[in-house]
C-alpha cells in the first residue's frame, strides 16, 4: 500500500499517517525524519542537504527527491510507504513521479484530508503545551484543569511561536498557494479520496480505513 497523506496544517496528518502505519505495518515516510536520518548517517545527499540548512537556505527538490528516493528503497518499505508532507508543490509531485517510475511501483491513493477553516484556526491558535514534559492542551477542545497548569505535571503551559495567529495566518495562506493545487493534479490522476476531518482522531482514522477498504486496499 502506497499512499500520500494531504491536509493544511493542523488537519491531523502526522498523527494519522503515524496510525496508519501502525495499523498496516508500513512505515511513516516524513520528509524531515528523513533529511535528519541522511544527515546523521552522512551520505551523499545528506552531507549536501546539510550544507544548504547550515546556511538557512531551502534544501532544493532535487536533494530532496533524492533522499526520499533512497528512503523508498529500504526493505522496511517493500510493502508500501506513506509519504507525510511531501510532495508540497506540482514540481516536486512531477519529481516524485518520476522517481517511482524508476523505482516501478505507483501511487495507491492520495488521501485529502478535509476540515473546515473555523475548526482548523481553534486547533492551531488554541494550542497550548507544557514547558517541561511537551503534553498537549487545547483550550477549545482540551482544556487543562487550571488554567494555563499541566494536569500532568503540574508545569506552565505556553502557546509555541508557530501557533502565533500571525505565523498560521502565513503557514494557511503558504498551503493554499503552493499544496492545494496538488489536489486537482492528483484528482486527474484518479488518485484523489477525501476524508472529512472534523471529530476526534479515531473518528477520523475511521474515515481513512473506510476509504482504503472501499478501494481494495
Amino acid at each position: 500500500m502506497r499512499l500520500i497523506l494531504f491536509g493544511p496544517p493542523g488537519a491531523g496528518k502526522g498523527t494519522q499517517a503515524k496510525l496508519l502505519g501502525q495499523r498496516y505495518g508500513i512505515p511513516q515516510v516524513s520528509t524531515g525524519d528523513i533529511l535528519r536520518e541522511a544527515i546523521k548517517k552522512g551520505t551523499p545527499l545528506g552531507l549536501e542537504a546539510k550544507g544548504y540548512m547550515d546556511r538557512g537556505a531551502l534544501v532544493p527538490d532535487r536533494v530532496v527527491i533524492g533522499i526520499i528516493e533512497e528512503r523508498l528503497q529500504d526493505r522496511d518499505c517493500a510493502k508500501g510507504f506513506i509519504l507525510d508532507g511531501f510532495p508540497r508543490t506540482i514540481a516536486q509531485a512531477e519529481a516524485l513521479s518520476l522517481a517511482l517510475k524508476r523505482l516501478r511501483r505507483d501511487l495507491d491513493c492520495v488521501i485529502n484530508i478535509n476540515i473546515d477553516h473555523e475548526e482548523l484556526w481553534k486547533r492551531l491558535t488554541g494550542r497550548r503545551v507544557c514547558c517541561k514534559c511537551g503534553e498537549e492542551f487545547n483550550i477549545y477542545y482540551k482544556k487543562p484543569s487550571q488554567d494555563n497548569i499541566c494536569d500532568k505535571c503540574g508545569s506552565g503551559l505556553i502557546q509555541r511561536d508557530d501557533d502565533q495567529e500571525a505565523t498560521i495566518e502565513n503557514r494557511l495562506r503558504v498551503y493554499k498557494e503552493q499544496t492545494e493545487p496538488l489536489l486537482g493534479y492528483y484528482q486527474k490522476e484518479n488518485k484523489l479520496k477525501t476524508a472529512a476531518g472534523q471529530g476526534d482522531i479515531p473518528s477520523v482514522s475511521q474515515k481513512i480505513y473506510q476509504i482504503l477498504e472501499e478501494n481494495g486496499l
